[in-house]
């Protein structure tokens, strides 16, 4: 018979252990599978900050490093450096990249700095309980902002994928999601397009995926899927905002 679907070698065989509906696992696949297919397996080194992104050291079969919250961009820019053989990426989250670690993406991104990240994007801090993130929507309601985040008092969600492409050293800047399987399949083709830019030499290289975090939101998985849909797509358009010298 025929195999025609089987696990990535880049997975590790321990079962994923995110919330029910959570597609931080959807992620992770599409990442494994991008390496795996091209062929760099051996030469991974993935980086792990603090959040719900902290998890996936466990969850990848290849080479990966902690960082402290935020520092994963500072980590990786070692690695790389120090290593330039190497293919690194950091696995971050929006409260982690978009908050505490807002320098260290924006001036990796400034310098040029030869990586790769995977940026999730689900408008909350998940792990430490549904805290306010910078990519939080205006009215949304969490933990920390009970009535709904507030322009007057909270200001306005921080839009990292526009930001970030505005910048001289950004190389390839694409959001995307994968709340359906023509979204998977278009994610999947960005997230190996953004190492294989890095396999050539050309960096700065950033996929922000927008994903849901039903716990934290407190709905049901379909019900997050459908709150995506409606209300984060609209305010953060998917798309490639930077491929190399042109921009959109």
């Amino acid at each position: 018979m025929q195999k025609v679907f089987e696990k990535p070698v880049s997975i590790d065989e321990k079962p994923f252990s995110y919330c029910a509906g959570c597609t931080h696992g959807i992620i992770h696949r599409l990442v494994a599978e991008s390496i795996d297919e091209l062929g760099i397996r051996e030469k991974v080194i993935g980086v792990a900050p603090v959040g719900c992104s902290v998890f996936a050291y466990e969850f990848f079969n290849f080479d990966m490093c902690s960082a402290a919250h935020g520092r994963a961009p500072a980590v990786a820019t070692g690695i790389k450096r120090a290593r330039p053989e190497n293919i690194v990426f950091t696995y971050q989250g929006d409260g982690d990249l978009a908050a505490i670690g807002t320098a260290e993406i924006v001036h990796a991104a400034a310098r040029a700095e030869k990586i790769t990240t995977i940026f999730v994007n689900n408008a909350i801090y998940g792990m430490t309980g549904g805290q306010m993130a910078p990519t939080t929507l205006v009215g949304q309601k969490t933990d920390t902002t009970p009535y709904g985040r507030k322009v007057e008092n909270q200001g306005y969600p921080i839009k990292v994928a526009e930001m970030l492409s505005t910048l001289e050293g950004a190389n390839y800047i694409e959001r995307v999601t994968v709340i359906s399987p023509a979204h998977v399949n278009k994610a999947k083709a960005a997230i190996k397009k953004a190492f294989q830019y890095q396999i050539e030499g050309k960096g700065f290289n950033l996929i922000e995926v927008l994903s849901t975090c039903p716990s934290c939101w407190g709905m049901s998985p379909i019900k997050a899927i459908e709150w995506l849909k409606a209300n984060m797509i609209p305010h953060y358009p998917l798309g490639v905002y930077k491929d190399g010298a042109k921009t959109e």
